[in-house]
């Protein structure tokens, strides 16, 4: 006797008005693991009350946008990619309410990190600034890459459309933490561009450069500049997808696990 087919996993996204959020349910549509269950935006979006098929095309799937958080109690996780404000309103509201939760929302401060933290002592929890699954293998060879080139000067170039409000990136951030821990300095080895008479460029620093230009969706180049020599680390995306398959894969692992903070490694196993 074959074993029964698992049910897919009901999603609320929230942000869904959203670049991400539109893509996210484009494809959850076309994914027998996941079933949109609530799509969540701003109070005011024009399209509040309509079903999400205004958003993202094709026939009415039975779900319209709202702006009320309570929407999230039927699903089984949320997948959030809002503002930080709004991060914070629909965690406390998971946490209460016992539903998973996937953040990408970039820009968040170090008290909502922190009360994240808190948030997943009562519920299954990730977030990254990038759910990308190529992002990630990214990061786990800049470690490996950092710990073989200490001495290497290092700069992280990072390039996203005009429109991100951030910068530098969240996930360039994350690649210079990364760095920094595995040279051994903190965030005040940063440097955020140059101009002027600089100086020499001192030992342990980490450069970081944010470019804006029209609709690209963001790529990440860390140089290892080395005397003779230099080794570059890159991931470009080439659309909005990797991000928005990253998020629903997330969303599917997390969904029943216990409460915990996880991370991409534990989702990728690495």
């Amino acid at each position: 006797m074959s074993a029964s087919p698992r049910a897919p996993k009901r999603i609320a996204v929230h942000g869904a008005a959203g670049r991400m959020g539109i893509r996210i349910m484009q494809l959850i549509r076309d994914d027998p693991r996941a079933r949109l269950v609530a799509a969540i935006d701003r109070a005011g979006h024009p399209s509040i009350g309509n079903d999400v098929s205004v958003l993202t095309g094709g026939g009415d799937c039975g779900v319209s946008l709202t702006h009320d958080l309570a929407a999230i109690d039927a699903a089984d996780v949320i997948i959030d990619f809002s503002t930080p404000a709004a991060t914070r309103a629909v965690a406390s509201r998971a946490a209460s309410r016992g539903v998973a939760i996937v953040i990408g929302t970039t820009g968040l401060e170090t008290e909502d990190k922190e009360r994240l933290l808190e948030f997943a002592e009562s519920i299954p929890l990730l977030a990254s600034p990038n759910v990308s699954r190529a992002v990630n293998v990214l990061m786990a060879l800049l470690k490996q890459a950092t710990n073989l080139l200490p001495d290497a000067d290092i700069e992280i170039v990072e390039r996203h459309h005009r429109f991100k409000k951030d910068a530098p990136s969240g996930t360039a951030l994350r690649l210079a933490e990364i760095v920094a821990d595995g040279i051994g300095v903190g965030p005040e080895a940063y440097t955020h561009g140059r101009d002027g008479i600089t100086g020499e460029r001192p030992s342990g620093q980490i450069g970081l450069h944010a470019l804006r230009t029209g609709d690209n969706p963001g790529e990440h180049t860390v140089v290892f500049g080395l005397m003779g020599e230099c080794i570059e680390l890159s991931h470009r995306a080439l659309n909005r997808d990797g991000f928005a398959r990253g998020a629903i894969d997330c969303a599917v692992w997390l969904a029943g696990r216990p409460a915990g903070n996880y991370s991409m490694n534990d989702m990728l196993g690495i």
